[in-house]
């Protein structure tokens, strides 16, 4: 597991399991001539996303970000539809952290789309009950609300059974939410009308999750959208926002989806000047 520790915080990324999504929709109009030459694509033009949650401790709390895709969430259609490789060992990896579910505190999701939400819940004794039954779980009030009723659109990504086992858990927030001092949630919009980041300030560094508006570090250009995306534009505005943010910073990105990097610090030139390479693993 890959691991970056700064004071008193330590963010560890978890196995969540991997899914392999068309590349022409991971990256919209931009043609493949171009994006293929950031990200790499298998021979049905499908690229690796991996859905790792990363593990926040810090003054004594638990904080995870996103919950993976889960075990036993997908029927064989499925798996083959969203090129699931490989399914969640979030929990054998807590465990040789010493931790199990049941310590973690609050799992914070950036939106609530199947390959972000299905870990949530699991199955036990033939019922569907929260996997972290302990933890608060928060999200924006906008995508609870569509979670709960999707439109045409968004009905296939919004799944009832990851919502309804952990309903009396969720806490909404309208613009911004902090967790615990140094951490918060602010919603931007654009992948989903809900959709949010997570900014982190600890000790003079800056770390920012800007999610799906910016899945992988090929998605840097702020143009490169998503045809995922409901709303591009919001998605364009969120990223020139932020990555100034993070360019005045010196921050910190963190992500959830690439194949390749944790971790990412970017200069005003757009070079990588340090990063966290995932490190590949044999599965059990």
């Amino acid at each position: 597991m890959e691991k970056l520790t700064v004071g008193k915080m330590t963010i560890t990324w978890l196995r969540g399991g991997v899914t392999h999504m068309d590349g022409g929709a991971m990256f919209g109009v931009v043609p493949k001539p171009l994006w293929s030459r950031k990200y790499p694509s298998n021979e049905k033009n499908q690229i690796e996303l991996r859905t790792d949650p990363f593990l926040i401790q810090l003054d004594g709390q638990n904080i995870l970000v996103e919950s993976g895709i889960g075990n036993g969430r997908f029927t064989d259609k499925q798996k083959r539809n969203y090129g699931i490789s490989e399914e969640s060992f979030l929990e054998d990896d807590l465990q040789s952290l010493g931790l199990t579910v049941a310590d973690i505190d609050a799992v914070l999701m950036t939106h609530l789309h199947f390959d972000h939400a299905s870990g949530l819940a699991k199955q036990k004794e033939g019922e569907w009950v929260s996997t972290f039954e302990n933890a608060v779980i928060y999200a924006s009030a906008r995508e609870w609300a569509e979670m709960r009723e999707p439109n045409i659109r968004s009905r296939n990504t919004y799944w009832e059974q990851n919502w309804r086992p952990v309903e009396q858990q969720v806490v909404t927030f309208e613009k911004e939410q902090e967790i615990i001092p140094g951490i918060r949630m602010i919603h931007t919009g654009g992948h989903s009308d809900g959709h949010s980041i997570i900014v982190i300030e600890h000790e003079g560094e800056t770390f920012i999750h800007l999610a799906d508006i910016m899945p992988t570090h090929a998605h840097q250009n702020v143009l490169w959208v998503l045809a995922y995306d409901d709303y591009p534009m919001d998605s364009i505005f969120a990223k020139q926002k932020w990555q100034a943010f993070a360019s005045e910073q010196e921050a910190w990105y963190l992500f959830y989806h690439d194949y390749k990097y944790r971790a990412i610090k970017w200069n005003d030139e757009g070079e990588i000047v340090a990063s966290i390479e995932r490190t590949p693993t044999s599965y059990k």
